[in-house]
């Protein structure tokens, strides 16, 4: 548990690199505004979508497509009559009956000031060696190391922080005075991969303007990524292009078998210099990732294969786990539409935001987990030197246990 909670923490570090904040306010915000989030995913982690629990015995198959919907609603508006409300009427293609209900959390109530520490707490210790850019070998400046006992006091290298990658947000609890999201305690589901949001949408409650849009992109197709040796210590990742994709950024996770209290981590992203967080884990619009690509920090559409440098593995182990991105368009809807002459005032009565990608998740040196299996071109394992290895765990991945 104690070496689950170290990773746990390398991973929250690194999500936390570069967040800028959440999603400017217009000047005029209407009344309701309404967020979509369409994702394919593809891989052992496409039976729920969860990293974190497809590490530990959870997700799906290395050939497996489902696909996955985020619904919420905010509004600034207070429900009548009586307790909040709302349901998102749906097309026949999404195999989810007529509507879902969008479910208002309940608030937990405030933490008091401070806090007592855990009777059995031990400063964190290990490090996080952070690496970037694809290539044979690491750039000048690598990697970056991330005490996690220094961390814990608040201490950080220099530099790691940046506001170039923004956390494109919407609608939560805390920035609504009413929310409801999907899935929820009430209804929660997997989606096939065959749904399909092509249609007419509504959404209808107690506490918003009532929202109809129809929808003319679909899901976006599946990422299949795979991973191959090459000499040097290198590894290859390539994967197919993927319809729609604005661009597509990468990253690694691994780690080697240490003492109990010590664990260097390994973390590698595809960006083509030091830049990590903020939005890059999440739905980028298209305007996003066209500057990032300008500023090398996500891959264009048109490229498809990305060398991970040998001195990862080296600090990594035999087996990392790696995600590809494929970012996708975004439709927007207003009612009253925005006027055409950017002069008139505008003061929509709702919003709604849709949003797409696609996601595949693999384990490199795992046999059926990374990714050959999926791809288009045939399995060519038989073509390549496979050396001889006892058969891995993902628990022997992270210290726990011995392969």
């Amino acid at each position: 548990m104690r070496r689950h909670s170290l990773m746990f923490l390398a991973l929250c570090t690194v999500a936390a690199l570069g967040t800028a904040g959440l999603f400017a306010q217009a000047a005029h915000p209407p009344k309701a505004r309404y967020q979509m989030d369409a994702s394919t995913v593809s891989g052992f982690a496409a039976g729920g979508g969860n990293p974190m629990r497809s590490m530990f015995g959870g997700g799906g198959g290395g050939g497996t497509v489902s696909h996955q919907l985020l619904l919420r609603l905010g509004s600034t508006l207070a429900p009548n009559p009586g307790g909040p409300r709302a349901d998102h009427f749906m097309p026949a293609g999404m195999s989810l009956g007529a509507s879902v209900p969008l479910e208002t959390p309940t608030r937990a109530a405030p933490q008091g000031p401070g806090g007592e520490t855990p009777q059995n707490f031990r400063r964190p210790k290990g490090r996080l060696l952070i690496f970037w850019g694809c290539g044979a070998h690491a750039g000048p400046g690598q990697p970056v190391i991330i005490d996690f006992s220094k961390v814990a006091q608040g201490q950080f290298p220099p530099g790691l922080f940046s506001g170039a990658v923004p956390v494109e947000g919407g609608p939560t609890a805390g920035n609504s005075r009413t929310f409801g999201d999907w899935p929820n305690g009430q209804s929660r589901r997997t989606l096939p991969g065959n749904s399909s949001l092509l249609g007419q949408h509504r959404v209808a409650g107690n506490y918003s303007p009532e929202m109809s849009f129809a929808l003319d992109q679909d899901f976006m197709p599946a990422i299949n990524g795979r991973s191959s040796s090459l000499g040097g210590g290198a590894t290859l990742l390539n994967w197919n292009p993927v319809a729609a994709a604005t661009g597509y950024y990468a990253w690694m996770f691994g780690a080697k078998s240490m003492g109990e209290d010590n664990a260097d981590m390994v973390w590698w992203a595809s960006s083509g210099r030091q830049e990590f967080g903020g939005g890059l884990w999440d739905w980028l619009s298209p305007e996003t990732v066209a500057r990032l690509i300008g500023q090398k920090v996500v891959m264009p559409p048109s490229q498809t294969s990305c060398t991970i440098p040998a001195e990862v593995k080296a600090a990594a182990g035999e087996f990392m786990m790696a995600s590809l991105y494929a970012y996708g368009p975004e439709r927007n809807f207003a009612y009253p539409p925005r006027p055409g002459n950017s002069r008139l005032a505008w003061n929509p009565d709702w919003t709604a935001r849709v949003r797409y990608r696609a996601t595949t998740m693999m384990m490199i040196g795992v046999p059926g987990m990374d990714g050959s299996d999926a791809s288009e071109d045939g399995d060519d394992r038989g073509n390549r030197p496979q050396p001889k290895r006892c058969k891995p765990s993902l628990g022997s991945l992270f210290g726990v246990g011995r392969c």
